[in-house]
């Protein structure tokens, strides 16, 4: 269910930006960015939570269609920071207006507060889940021990 909704998330999403020339894979470097102009690639990932080659051709994308610009920064001449371009910075009251009205029809008829709650509830399960000592090795070991080498089950 949650990846039902996930998907139609972004495709409402998707229906309400695609007119600024913005896609849903570009939306939360976009609104980190708006957070926090000016922030590393490796800032980036870890804000929105994708791998570095991932992030690196969002950025790729985004460069090319005029929303962000890659400099380097004054005080270490070794980092590249991203900003947001004079385009992104005049999008920024439609894109939120087209993701507020997305998530008014998605939430039409529930308790919003009550939603927010068990979402942020979710995450912070999932991020303690992860971090915990030893259990992603754990997990891997037991998959493998399920699959034989040749990817069938033992």
């Amino acid at each position: 269910m949650v990846n039902l909704a996930a998907r139609a998330l972004e495709q409402a999403l998707h229906r309400r930006i695609a007119r600024y020339g913005v896609v849903p894979g570009q939306f939360a470097q976009l609104l980190a960015l708006y957070e926090r102009d000016g922030q590393t690639q490796a800032e980036l990932c870890a804000q929105v939570r994708i791998e570095q080659p991932t992030m690196a051709r969002t950025l790729d994308r985004m460069e090319r269609d005029g929303l962000i610009e890659r400099r380097l920064d004054p005080s270490d001449g070794r980092r590249v920071l991203v900003f947001l371009s004079e385009r992104a910075w005049q999008l920024r009251d439609s894109l939120y207006a087209a993701a507020e009205d997305g998530n008014a029809v998605a939430t039409r008829g529930q308790d919003r507060q009550a939603l927010i709650r068990a979402l942020a509830a979710i995450v912070a399960n999932l991020e303690a889940d992860e971090a915990a000592p030893g259990l992603r090795r754990t997990r891997a070991r037991r998959v493998r021990n399920k699959v034989g080498a040749t990817g069938e089950p033992s």
